[in-house]
């Protein structure tokens, strides 16, 4: 500490010596966060103008000076190798690269980037030792840039600002050493005036890969170094506001507001204050005279509320006079909420909030850590779309310009703190194998001023923003006093809001840490025995349904939870995006790479990609339908003659949208209203159809249901925006509803399938023709008016079927008991437990013994059909059976039967069904069922039922491991078809249907995308039945019971299909 003191002073004298930065130790020393550094203020920026203010854009003010752009850089591997005089005047960089500021070395040819989840990246070659890190391996960035400076900044004080720098960073100008700074995550700035001159200015600064600091930032994430956002000058007057806190606060009723304005003032001069609402117009104003800390309070009358959803913002402009010259001017955005924590429930404006949220990492598949503030818009309005009203930054402080928007457009923040030491306490605490007196912070007194340092940083910058409702000490670094007494930093600073850490789950002796009980992937039966066992917190799960692949079933579970425990108060999906780096393959093509892709070591692969969105572009994932609908805050069940709403919103009436009544038939729409509904926040109403306005037709037409053979109805009632918002326009849904009417049975003995397939007029039926039947000794023939179908007996199935003279089957359809492993199968080993399924798909036959030793197919012959059934023996131990039976029919119909008795031993299976091929020219898809995207049985919730098409390969998902994809439930028909429109119609009452250019296999196979085989063939499945995917957690979690095929019971799969 003594060391530190010295060299903060002797840099404010200006006396350090290059000798001095040869031999710093600042980079190991856990008792040393900055130097010369100065103190955090909150994010503001003070314009030269009210009008440059009233534009709000820094960057072209007369006060910023961008460091953006080229910087000359220099990169070693090992530490010791680094250039120690490189920030000398007289050095000469002349052979050293260019690197732009911001950006990550490894994306830009130095070093490779490293995935891991938890333990550092050092792992393979050092063993722990806080706060000492290797030297070996130990990258090291110099960076050097001539400035000159503005002349009219001479006799102003000028700070320079860098967004964020991995690991640390140490700084030079003109040769003096200025500073030092850790905590990567947030801005570092230094007071330049005693080192600038006027013109030209050399600055230089160098940053370690590791330091000590890098013992609390063991995020699961890549493992980037560099510079993150974006690094500037600016200036400021002598006499300045140094700092400045708005508290608004709202009565006990919630009704009239007030608003407590605290500023630190350097120098001495008068601070007019002027709030103004949205519109700019002034709603109460109040002068500030003198020097030193200086408050006032003033009252709004009934303020517009701001809450995620009336996300109302005034500004408070705060500006400078020396006498009447105006010498800087200073917006503050203020949004007038109030946040408690009554009887066990968090409040916000008096009202229980619930939080259906997205952890987001800040990444970049292009930028690592560099991401635009478009990218960051982007993220927001697809939360927004998403129905996703909260956000947690994990697990850092992420750009301020996050915050910002998260204000502007309503969403509630979990403010973290730069905390995860993850890899310090693992091995120790929970492992046993460790040192506990590794564990970082812990109880070890030497880190508790940094931390508290940190936890000062990260409040002093985002303090004003009325998106943060919760602070948060940090990530998975165990517990200790430590810790606790961040937490009591938070709670002093802070009184106003409420603070979170989720590690006490793992050491209760200080559970004081935080003011709500937050666990990590808990089922749904831990929360209620947690909320039935301790009364005194509410219960959220900073991180649930992980979003891992195919995942995020039975996400339901926890979302309906919140319906039946009010102290059950949500939750934060893990995570928003995938974690990818888009790289390009040995043949130049780009793909999405994750963990291990640049052969580096240690790496923990594809554990990088857990969002619901992806990476590049934030390209939708199917799994977004389902997280939209299990979290809109409306809900419509339905009634004998009508339907019930139950608005969810805390504030918000549902006559604010417009609500749309769609009537369809078989897919096909037979009536659509547009009416208003008003339900107030947080109540419910029942509505008679026939009663509402214009709706009598619809009502009529719903007489019909379930008196017309083979007619199907579905009643869809929606809310959609009536004007357009920041971050949709009009029509966008937010949420819905449907209910579907069963069709009285076909009166033919078809399936509900065919009477929909027939009733678009797709499917032309000639049941008066006859059939032909050829019997061979190896063969058995049906031929018909234009089509003919060819089975064999010693090969196993169905060979041919051709329709208007062309051949429509590629390969023998086979049984099928297997998908392509989910990333959720992986982790809970489905493969080894269910690996018989997977072989009996791929090796069924009709003879366990030789080519010709077979049990002979069974034909059987009727007036208007001929049937053949196959005995399929499975290679299972013990052995099963399955059989097959096709029926063929004069209108070209094959109608298909699955059967399978159970065999005890064999337990689950994947999937019950059968895997067609057809040629890949074939690469059309139509179906009536749910949709629009991929369904399961546990992640169906957010589909509806209707008519949708795409292309084969749309249905390939772009998670980064290939894997099952593209199912859909529910499926009435299908028509997999040319671009001529001839192919194949499947039908059947709500079958799993799914076509995809590649069987489950080579799916299995394929570590990548590009490693799938190029196209030759649609491969058909058509299926009873596909067990759930789940995704509680992806390392063990089972799917829920209820969503398995139910083994013990035979099962019969009934289907038909036929050319068009």
């Amino acid at each position: 500490m003594k060391k530190q003191l010295l060299s903060c002073c002797l840099a404010a004298l200006g006396l350090t010596t290059a000798i001095q930065a040869q031999n710093f130790n600042e980079w190991k020393d856990s008792e040393v966060n900055s130097v010369n550094r100065s103190a955090m203020h909150t994010n503001y920026f003070a314009y030269a103008s009210a009008d440059e203010a009233k534009a709000g854009s820094k960057e072209d003010s007369q006060n910023f000076m961008t460091l953006n752009g080229l910087w000359k850089f220099n990169w070693v591997r090992n530490a010791d190798a680094r250039p120690t005089n490189f920030y000398q005047t007289s050095f000469n960089d002349k052979g050293w690269d260019n690197i732009k500021v911001p950006a990550v070395w490894e994306l830009n040819g130095y070093g490779d980037p490293i995935y891991v989840n938890v333990g550092y990246a050092w792992r393979n070659q050092f063993q722990n030792n806080p706060p000492l890190v290797p030297t070996e391996n130990n990258h090291v960035g110099s960076y050097r840039k001539e400035i000159v400076l503005p002349a009219d900044w001479k006799g102003k004080d000028i700070f320079a600002h860098f967004g964020s720098v991995t690991s640390n960073m140490y700084l030079w100008v003109n040769g003096r050493y200025v500073g030092y700074s850790e905590d990567s995550k947030l801005e570092a700035e230094f007071d330049l005036t005693n080192y600038l001159k006027p013109g030209k200015n050399l600055i230089a600064f160098q940053v370690f890969r590791w330091c000590d600091g890098s013992y609390l930032e063991d995020q699961d994430f890549f493992r980037y170094s560099g510079v993150g956002r974006d690094c500037y000058l600016y200036a400021r007057d002598k006499k300045r506001i140094q700092d400045i806190r708005v508290t608004p606060d709202l009565d006990s009723q919630y009704k009239d507001g007030t608003l407590n304005i605290a500023i630190d003032m350097k120098g001495s001069g008068t601070v007019a204050l002027d709030l103004t609402d949205a519109q700019g117009k002034s709603v109460a104003t109040a002068d500030l005279k003198g020097s030193g800390k200086l408050n006032t309070t003033i009252n709004v009358a009934n303020p517009a509320k701001w809450t995620a959803e009336t996300p109302n913002l005034y500004t408070l402009t705060a500006t400078l006079k020396n006498g009447s010259t105006v010498t800087e001017v200073i917006p503050v955005k203020v949004g007038f909420r109030k946040i408690e924590l009554t009887g066990g429930q968090i409040l916000v404006n008096g009202q229980p909030v619930l939080f259906k949220g997205a952890d987001r990492h800040e990444m970049d598949p292009d930028g690592g850590y560099v991401v635009s503030l478009e990218r960051m818009i982007q993220d927001i309005k697809v939360m927004k779309q998403l129905n996703i009203n909260a956000v947690r930054t994990c697990h850092y402080p992420d750009n301020i310009g996050l915050y910002e928007l998260c204000d502007i457009y309503g969403l509630y923040m979990i403010a973290e703190n730069n905390m995860e030491s993850h890899g310090s306490w693992d091995a120790a605490a929970m492992r046993k194998i460790a040192d506990p007196r590794t564990i970082v912070p812990g109880d070890n007194p030497k880190w508790e001023a940094r931390m508290l340092d940190r936890v000062n940083s990260c409040y002093q910058r985002d303090k004003n923003h009325p998106a943060v409702l919760i602070w948060s000490c940090g990530n998975e670094s165990y517990g200790g006093s430590v810790i606790y007494q961040m937490s009591e930093k938070f709670r002093e600073l802070d009184p106003d809001r409420l603070v979170h850490y989720e590690g006490v789950y793992n050491d209760r002796r200080y559970n004081g840490s935080s003011d709500m009980e937050s666990q990590m992937y808990p089922p749904v039966e831990r929360i209620v025995k947690n909320l039935a066992e301790q009364k005194e917190k509410p219960f959220i799960c900073c991180e649930y349904t992980h979003a891992m692949g195919n995942s995020c079933g039975a996400m339901h579970k926890y979302t309906d939870l919140t319906d039946t425990e009010p102290r059950y108060q949500g939750g934060f999906i893990w995570d928003y995006i995938d974690q990818s780096i888009t790289k390009k393959d040995r043949y130049g093509k780009e793909f999405q790479a994750y963990g291990g892709d640049f052969l580096e070591r240690p790496t923990d692969y594809n554990f990088s990609g857990n969002g619901i969105c992806y990476a590049k572009g934030r390209a939708e994932s199917p799994k977004m339908q389902e997280v939209k609908f299990n979290y809109q805050n409306i809900s419509v069940s339905f009634t004998e003659d009508g339907f019930t709403v139950k608005n969810k919103n805390l504030f918000t009436d549902t006559a604010e949208y417009d609500c749309i009544l769609l009537l369809e038939k078989n897919g096909v729409a037979a009536g659509r209203r547009k009416i208003a509904l008003s339900v107030a926040p947080l109540s419910e109403k029942t509505f008679v159809l026939e009663e509402l306005e214009g709706c009598m037709a619809l009502a009529d037409e719903l007489e019909h249901a379930g008196k017309e053979a083979g007619a199907e109805y579905a009643l869809t009632v929606s809310f959609v925006l009536r004007g357009e918002l920041l971050w949709a326009k009009p029509g966008h849904e937010i949420a819905f509803g449907q209910k579907i009417f069963a069709a009285k049975s076909p009166a033919n003995g078809g399936t509900i399938g065919d009477a929909a397939a027939e009733y678009e007029g797709k499917c032309v039926t000639n049941r008066k023709a006859g059939l032909q039947i050829i019997r061979g000794k190896w063969n058995l023939g049906v031929k018909g008016e234009n089509f003919d179908v060819l089975f064999s007996y010693n090969s196993c199935g169905l060979v041919s079927y051709r329709y208007m003279g062309k051949e429509l089957i590629e390969k023998i359809p086979m049984p099928n008991f297997w998908r392509a492993p989910i990333d959720n199968d992986c982790g809970s080993r489905m493969q080894g437990r269910m690996a018989q399924w997977k072989i009996a798909s791929m090796y069924a036959g009709m003879s366990s013994k030789g080519m010709f030793d077979y049990e002979e197919p069974v034909v059987r012959e009727a007036e208007n059909s001929v049937s053949i059934t196959y005995t399929y023996l499975l290679p299972t131990t013990p052995q099963a059976k399955c059989r097959v039976t096709y029926t063929v029919t004069p209108d070209a119909y094959v109608q298909t039967e699955l059967t399978y008795d159970p065999v005890e031993e064999l337990g689950d299976m994947p999937e019950f069904g059968m895997l067609f091929k057809l040629n890949a020219d074939y690469d059309r898809l139509e179906w009536y069922g749910l949709g629009p995207q991929e369904t399961y049985a546990d992640r169906r919730c957010g589909a509806k039922l209707g008519v949708y098409k795409n292309r084969v390969a749309d249905n390939m998902a772009q998670y980064l491991v290939p894997q099952e994809c593209g199912n859909k439930v529910g499926v009435r028909y299908a028509k997999v078809t040319d671009e001529r429109g001839r192919g194949m119609l499947f039908t059947g009452d709500e079958l799993s249907f799914s076509a995809l250019p590649y069987t489950p296999h080579e799916l299995e196979n394929a570590m990548h995308a590009y490693e799938l085989p190029e196209v030759h063939y649609t491969v058909v499945r058509v299926a009873l039945a596909q067990m759930g995917i789940g995704g509680d957690d992806s390392w063990g979690a089972p799917v829920h019971p209820e969503y398995h095929i139910d083994v013990t019971k035979p099962l019969t799969l009934r289907f038909g299909f036929r050319g068009i």
